[in-house]
């Protein structure tokens, strides 16, 4: 029995270094269908028994990912289809999440482009697509969604080569294959009037058009894009090889981005398979993407080469942060009663963990040994961060985001952004008005079917509180998205609208007696049997000046009756914040209070006369 297999192990080693690779990364925006026409390539590659019950998004792992609809993480597969390994890369599509983006393309020779045949292609497209082009990745476009009801995808086509144009594209690059379908419906064909029966046809276009790796003779060299982490293995480094082989059991040298090179040996290697990994004992070939297990001291963007002439790879360049926020102990009355981590040195260790495989991310300790600085992509970026870590158990404060400003040629220059908003016809004014009064330049605007697209440049500032507005303005009914564009000349001080808030006076637990007759002052943020403590926000004032409110004072109950004096309490609902909402609502001397059960928005200086005589010391 051992014997065979180990002969078995032997045959599928050899199957792997004679078979041929493709390496496709998928690029497309927000709800596009990327993950589910990843699904239907899982399926088409029979990697599942025909009476398993899998479910629908299975790359998004992620609970976040499920929630939100939206890729966060990048993540590797790969099926066989006609003999030929197809590594299949999901990247995220939101230009908050670029650093795994950046670092993701590294490792494919070819893009998949998926546009909603809707749509069209959309700002977050725009961001990955510029980065594909410039490494020179030969792109495929699957015009997804043709089953929509109104989609013109022939005219998409067009937009997506005027895109591709526009972003400088070689002219090997501009003669894409395009490949038309519903991922949904589970079709792709090479006309969107002629439904097949699977998405065959889009794997025979990957293997036709996507180039195979090209194998550099010479010593080893493989860059690390990613890591992985098993309680049992430890940290594992994930990655292509791009020159040379690499096979278990081998010496090495990893070469960090400073240029120093320390010893290891590789342990263990995995190819990826299906949806996982497969240990392997023959030698890897370049072109295939590999993990790594052995190496310790390792980051994302360090070189595993040869033992004897290491020669590093030129590491991932990746945009800069764009936003800080202050990341704080909890230190409200409530500290400790519902969180598992509650120290500095919790906040500390995770922090910094997480900079090892966020590319994106910086951290930096501060003159207070309980407060850090978290650098960021965006306020999208840094609430995953916080929301992740609240699910973790962890309970902590954060700071209001700010923009990180820069002196350039001796003058003062901030992160502006490229805003599409896409409206019905009739709020177009009301949007153009609430934009350009955040120093936003209209860049565009394009009417189709009695929706308005609008393109705007603003500075990062402006975009922060910006999406409630929008949304209000227009009935929910605006679709908005962003991306980073570069740092430009400052464009002023941006005038902030917000009515000033209401604070709790005294800590307990708010009477449903008080609330009622604090209605008339302004919205309230909590319900009657909420516990509240004095400095916390619990509503907004219907002026513009903060108001402290006492909500947990009772009825004084007598031995007189009177009419009327029992009447029935009528509480309009209170306005319940997510997690972005309550960031882009806080002021400069607030904070937003995050644990597993609640998050909750205060005052940094919570007792009310130290607050006035601080306000009065600034004045």
């Amino acid at each position: 029995m051992l014997q065979f297999t180990v002969i078995l192990q032997t045959f599928f080693d050899s199957i792997n270094c004679m078979t041929e690779i493709r390496n496709i990364a998928i690029i497309a925006h927000v709800d596009h269908g990327k993950t589910t026409l990843v699904d239907r390539i899982l399926y088409q590659g029979k990697l599942f028994r025909e009476n398993q019950q899998i479910g629908e998004l299975i790359l998004d792992s992620n609970e976040l990912e499920r929630e939100r609809g939206i890729t966060i993480l990048a993540k590797n597969v790969s099926v066989r289809y006609k003999g030929v390994k197809i590594n299949v890369i999901d990247t995220p599509g939101h230009s908050d999440f670029g650093g795994e983006v950046e670092r993701v393309l590294n490792m494919a020779d070819g893009v998949l482009l998926v546009v909603d045949a809707f749509e069209g292609p959309m700002p977050q497209t725009r961001f990955v697509l510029e980065k594909a082009l410039e490494m020179n990745l030969k792109p495929v476009v699957v015009i997804n969604k043709v089953d929509k009801p109104g989609c013109e995808p022939e005219l998409v086509q067009e937009a997506v080569f005027d895109l591709m144009f526009s972003l400088g594209a070689s002219n090997d690059q501009l003669d894409f294959p395009t490949v038309f379908g519903s991922a949904k419906q589970g079709w792709m064909s090479d006309h969107w009037e002629r439904p097949t029966q699977d998405v065959s046809y889009l794997l025979d276009t990957i293997i036709r058009y996507i180039p195979p790796p090209h194998k550099e003779k010479g010593s080893l060299q493989m860059m690390i894009t990613s890591l992985d982490y098993s309680s049992y293995l430890g940290r594992i480094a994930v990655g292509r090889i791009h020159r040379g082989t690499i096979q278990a059991r081998q010496n090495v040298s990893v070469v960090r981005r400073d240029g120093s090179v320390y010893k290891s040996h590789i342990k263990e290697l995995y190819v990826f398979e299906g949806l996982g990994k497969e240990r392997i004992k023959t030698p890897v070939e370049a072109g295939d993407i590999v993990a790594v297990l052995g190496p310790e001291e390792f980051e994302i963007g360090n070189t595993i080469a040869d033992f004897e002439n290491p020669e590093a790879i030129p590491p991932i360049k990746v945009d800069e942060p764009t936003m800080s926020m202050i990341f704080a102990i909890n230190n409200s009355p409530f500290y400790g009663k519902e969180g598992k981590y509650v120290t500095s040195r919790h906040l500390r260790d995770r922090l910094f963990l997480e900079t090892q495989k966020n590319l994106a991310l910086r951290v930096e300790e501060t003159f207070q040994p309980d407060t850090y600085m978290v650098y960021g992509r965006g306020v999208l970026h840094l609430s995953i961060l916080i929301e992740t870590m609240r699910r973790e158990g962890y309970e902590f404060q954060v700071g209001q985001p700010k923009v990180i400003i820069r002196e350039m040629n001796g003058e003062k220059c901030e992160p502006i952004e490229f805003l599409s908003i896409n409206v019905p016809e009739e709020f177009t004014g009301k949007i153009i008005d609430i934009v350009t009064s955040r120093k936003g330049e209209i860049e565009g605007v394009c009417t189709r079917n009695n929706r308005a697209y609008l393109e705007f440049s603003i500075p990062s500032r402006g975009i922060i509180g910006l999406r409630n507005a929008v949304l209000t303005a227009t009935e929910g009914e605006a679709v908005m998205s962003h991306r980073f564009k570069g740092f430009e000349t400052w464009k002023g001080d941006i005038p902030h609208r917000r009515n000033g808030v209401l604070i709790a006076m005294e800590t307990g637990e708010a009477i449903t007696y008080s609330l009622d007759k604090l209605q008339d002052r302004g919205t309230f943020f909590i319900e009657p049997g909420q516990n509240v403590y004095a400095g916390q926000i619990i509503g907004e004032n219907s002026r513009s000046t903060d108001l402290v409110v006492n909500v947990i004072h009772t009825k004084k109950l007598t031995n007189i009756r009177a009419a009327g004096s029992d009447e029935k309490a009528i509480l309009s609902p209170p306005r319940i914040f997510s997690l972005e909402e309550a960031l882009e609502y806080i002021a400069a001397d607030e904070y937003v209070e995050v644990t597993p059960n609640a998050i909750r928005m205060r005052k940094i200086i919570l007792d009310h006369l130290k607050r006035k005589r601080e306000n009065k010391t600034e004045e």
